[in-house]
């Protein structure tokens, strides 16, 4: 018999001594828990009610999702710039944050079509003078540190070449500070800035009108290689919004009809 007639049979053998390997879905279910990083003080995102209770959208969108995947559902309180080192580091299997889909981000990890859209706004504190965007040149401003929106306002401040931009480690810092007078106003996303003044936590914060940035579409993210997880969250995001309970979500924590999630020309 040849030598060459021998690496078929060869190959055959290594590839049943190959071990199969789990994917992330798997590793999930047989611990019978999802770990979603969640940030809590962005409401109504996510909050905490009167028994430190988690709650909110991206709460319920957690709780849907972990109920697909037959497991329980744990919350895991990330702040904005702690949201992908917790996901590298193992704390979480995944985030429901209210992520902003950026290249940047999709360099490091795994980025699912949007399952949310944010318009941005000003708010303000109502002593500074300011009533549009355009009334911002100039002002001490401020956002999340590593924010879509803490993003594009230090970016604008750089191109007035007045003014200063101050990062904060969560969004209730920005708003504390906002009502202190510490800064001047900030750009945030309009669902967050109502629930702000509608719940009396910071007074003196005011709407001062849109902010002229891009729609905020957000995504859920997993680790950059499970692209079995990734293709099963795009998939839940679809089924959330065909069967409604996209719509319900929204109503139930923001009220009004839900936002557009399709981008012409993108997604359909």
């Amino acid at each position: 018999m040849r030598s060459g007639s021998l690496i078929p049979t060869l190959l055959a053998t290594a590839l049943l001594v190959i071990p199969a390997q789990a994917d992330k879905i798997d590793d999930i279910i047989a611990s019978g828990k999802l770990r979603c990083a969640v940030v809590l003080d962005f409401k109504p995102m996510g909050s905490r009610d009167a028994q430190n209770k988690p709650f909110g959208f991206d709460v319920d969108y957690c709780n849907d999702l972990a109920k697909a995947l037959g497991v329980k559902a744990e919350i895991v309180e990330t702040p904005f710039p702690e949201r992908i080192p917790a996901l590298m580091s193992g704390r979480v299997d995944l985030g429901v944050a209210s992520t902003s889909d950026t290249l940047e981000r999709a360099r490091t990890v795994g980025m699912s079509i949007p399952y949310f859209a944010f318009e941005m706004v000003v708010a303000t504190n109502g002593k500074a003078g300011i009533s549009s965007f355009e009334t911002l040149k100039g002002k001490t401003v401020g956002a999340p540190a590593g924010t879509y929106e803490a993003i594009a306002l230090e970016k604008q401040v750089k191109a007035w070449g007045v003014g200063e931009f101050r990062p904060y480690q969560t969004q209730a810092d920005v708003y504390l500070a906002l009502s202190q007078g510490q800064i001047d106003a900030t750009v945030s996303p309009a669902t967050s800035v109502q629930a702000t003044i509608q719940s009396g936590k910071f007074p003196g914060i005011t709407l001062a009108g849109k902010a002229p940035f891009d729609i905020d579409y957000v995504s859920l993210f997993a680790s950059r290689e499970e692209y079995g997880l990734i293709n099963f969250l795009n998939l839940f995001i679809n089924q959330q919004v065909r069967t409604g309970r996209y719509a319900e979500l929204y109503k139930k924590w923001v009220g009004g009809e839900a936002p557009n999630l399709l981008v012409p020309g993108v997604y359909r």
